[in-house]
């Protein structure tokens, strides 16, 4: 198998940026009258922005108009957007750096693939945007994620086939898009929800390129 290149979710692979949006969700959902859980969080896991609003809303039997739902999620994202800009380099998650410095000893190209519309804030607060080669965030593509629409444009942005990239995803719908665009999937979390990945890790500390390219091999 001739893998040229590699394509990372940001949210949950390279920062945990997860407990800002859970934040900023349960702001918004007790202005609405209702607390919001970190186990109802899940279900918002590599899902749109719009999508995450709508689960939000039926779990606290809440109808808002469009209009009013617009309005919800600006504020609900100002308040993201305020919570990620106190985020540091000291956040990118353990391991991530090494195995980046792994890949760019065997050539591998490299992209960020994340439906988040402030990625490139993100990766700026993170002094990593020299680190890849194309981003592909949220303001780029029209479908969610289990489609494959951000990856297939990753790898477009790589020049590489989807059969010559791996995507490292932390959610099931991440891994679905991957799969569906012909690509292998390497799952970052847990195994029992990841399942339908080609590999799955814990975490990137001491994770080696060979070790990838041995897994999803078989």
């Amino acid at each position: 198998m001739d893998i040229a290149a590699c394509i990372f979710d940001l949210d949950g692979v390279i920062v945990d940026t997860a407990r800002y949006h859970y934040l900023a969700w349960r702001q918004l959902a007790r202005e609405l009258g209702f607390d919001f859980s970190p186990e109802q969080n899940e279900r918002l896991k590599g899902v749109s922005r719009m999508r995450s609003l709508e689960i939000l809303l039926e779990l606290g039997g809440v109808n808002l108009s469009k209009k009013e739902m617009e309005e919800a999620a600006r504020r609900k994202n100002a308040w993201y957007v305020d919570y990620i800009t106190t985020i540091t380099p000291g956040e990118i998650l353990p391991g991530v750096l090494d195995f980046i410095k792994e890949l760019d000893n065997y050539g591998i190209k490299k992209a960020i693939g994340s439906a988040s519309k402030n990625a490139p804030l993100i990766l700026k607060r993170l002094q990593i945007e020299e680190k890849f080669d194309a981003l592909i965030d949220g303001t780029q593509v029209t479908k969610a994620k289990p489609n494959p629409e951000i990856f297939i444009l990753a790898a477009k942005a790589l020049n590489s086939s989807p059969e010559e990239c791996i995507v490292f995803e932390d959610a099931q719908a991440g891994v679905e898009a991957a799969k569906n665009g012909g690509m292998c999937a390497v799952g970052v979390g847990d195994s029992k929800i990841l399942d339908k990945a080609d590999m799955v890790i814990r975490t990137f500390v001491s994770l080696r390129w060979g070790q990838v390219l041995k897994a999803i091999s078989h």
